[in-house]
C-alpha cells in the first residue's frame, strides 16, 4: 500500500489506532493483573506474561507517538514488526493449547500489524519525504 495518497495515509492511521488500542488493552491487562492470577490464565510463566505485557504497551505507544509527535517516525514500522512477532508466538501458543479456531483472532491482529509495518516502511524513506534528508543526500551524491 503506497502512502502517497491521502486515503492510504488515513487507512494506515486507522489501522495503527486499532492495533494500538488492542495491544494497549491486552498489555495493560497483563500488567494490571497480579502474578498469581496471571499464572492461572496461561501455561506460560507469569513473569514472562508480564514481560509480554510491557512489550505490548510499548509497541502500542510506538505505533502512535512517533507519527503524532513527528519524531523518529522510523520507529513505527519497527514497533509494528515487533508486535507482529509477538502475534506469531500468540498464534502458536493458542493453537497448541486451545486449538485452531481461537487462534484466528491473534492471527488477524498479526496480519494487521504486518500491514501497518509494510505501509509505514515507505513512510520512513527520507529521500521521498519533503523536507527530509533528500537535499543533503542529493548534494553529497553530486559532489
Amino acid at each position: 500500500m503506497s502512502v502517497t495518497t491521502r486515503k492510504a495515509r488515513v487507512t494506515l492511521w486507522v489501522l495503527q489506532s486499532i492495533v494500538a488500542a488492542v495491544f494497549l488493552f491486552a498489555g495493560g491487562f497483563k500488567l494490571a493483573l497480579p502474578l498469581a492470577t496471571l499464572a492461572k490464565l496461561s501455561p506460560l510463566p507469569a513473569a514472562f506474561l508480564k514481560f509480554i505485557g510491557v512489550c505490548e504497551v510499548t509497541g502500542a505507544l510506538g505505533l502512535i507517538l512517533p507519527g503524532a509527535l513527528k519524531i523518529h517516525r522510523e520507529l513505527t514500522p519497527i514497533a509494528a514488526s515487533g508486535l507482529g512477532i509477538i502475534m506469531v508466538g500468540a498464534v502458536t501458543v493458542t493453537v497448541l493449547t486451545l486449538g485452531v479456531a481461537p487462534a484466528v483472532t491473534p492471527f488477524v491482529v498479526g496480519i494487521l500489524a504486518a500491514v501497518v509495518a509494510r505501509g509505514r516502511w515507505q513512510w520512513t524513506r527520507r529521500e521521498e519525504r519533503p523536507g527530509g534528508y533528500a537535499p543533503a543526500i542529493r548534494a553529497a551524491k553530486a559532489a
